[in-house]
């Protein structure tokens, strides 16, 4: 577990600030930074598309069973869902048998299993919904307009990245962080919130690692 802040933040704080070191390693590994540079191919950003499917998959099936719930419905935003966006994304990219075609890493599986294992956890959710839409909502924005410059794409394949119903994803991100924060988690649950978040980038960086051993500049 990770040593608790001597500084009574904000769960939304202490993700922020005690994450940042593993969130710099998974954007640091070489896979993301040739695919950003354009040094890569069309390939490679499709197959990162096909990895992020079941971990949606997973994410938004545990979503679903806190609408309603007494605790942490209010992290559940339809206007965040990725799976169909990735499916549209997948179609383009793939065609229309793409269940068929893509290869799926076990990377991408152990991250999707992760979120499975955990998916009853509010705490634990918390951290992967924080992790995955939050940075949706910030560096997707520039990879999207990375990937469409460097691998000739206009809206169709990036829908993944387009949050039609966001119009400015600042102030939602901002609402999202009021939300995470009116969880109002104990002392323990933050720490198991903030653990697995950095568990989060560790599976993102795993994947991206795996992935990097597909494709290569």
């Amino acid at each position: 577990m990770s040593a608790p802040s001597l500084v009574t933040d904000s769960l939304s704080a202490q993700l922020r600030e005690r994450t940042r070191a593993a969130h710099e390693r998974a954007e640091s590994v070489p896979f993301i930074t040739d695919l950003m540079h354009g040094r890569l191919d069309r390939g490679a950003y499709a197959d990162l598309a096909a990895q992020q499917y079941g971990i949606y998959v997973a994410l938004e099936a545990a979503g679903a069973e806190l609408v309603g719930a007494p605790r942490g419905s209010n992290l559940v935003f339809a206007d965040l869902t990725r799976t169909p966006s990735i499916e549209a994304d997948l179609a383009y990219l793939y065609g229309g048998h793409w269940r068929e075609r893509i290869d799926v890493l076990p990377a991408a599986r152990a991250y999707a299993e992760r979120i499975a294992q955990v998916a009853g956890d509010l705490p634990r959710y918390a951290a992967h919904a924080y992790t995955r839409y939050l940075g949706d909502l910030s560096g997707g924005q520039a990879i999207k307009r990375l990937v469409q410059r460097h691998y000739g794409l206009g809206e169709e394949g990036v829908a993944f990245y387009t949050f039609t119903g966001i119009a400015k994803p600042k102030v939602f991100k901002d609402e999202y962080r009021e939300q995470l924060d009116a969880l109002a988690l104990s002392p323990l649950e933050i720490e198991t919130a903030v653990d697995e978040s950095n568990v989060a980038f560790e599976l993102s960086t795993a994947l991206f690692a795996a992935l990097g051993g597909r494709h290569s500049a």
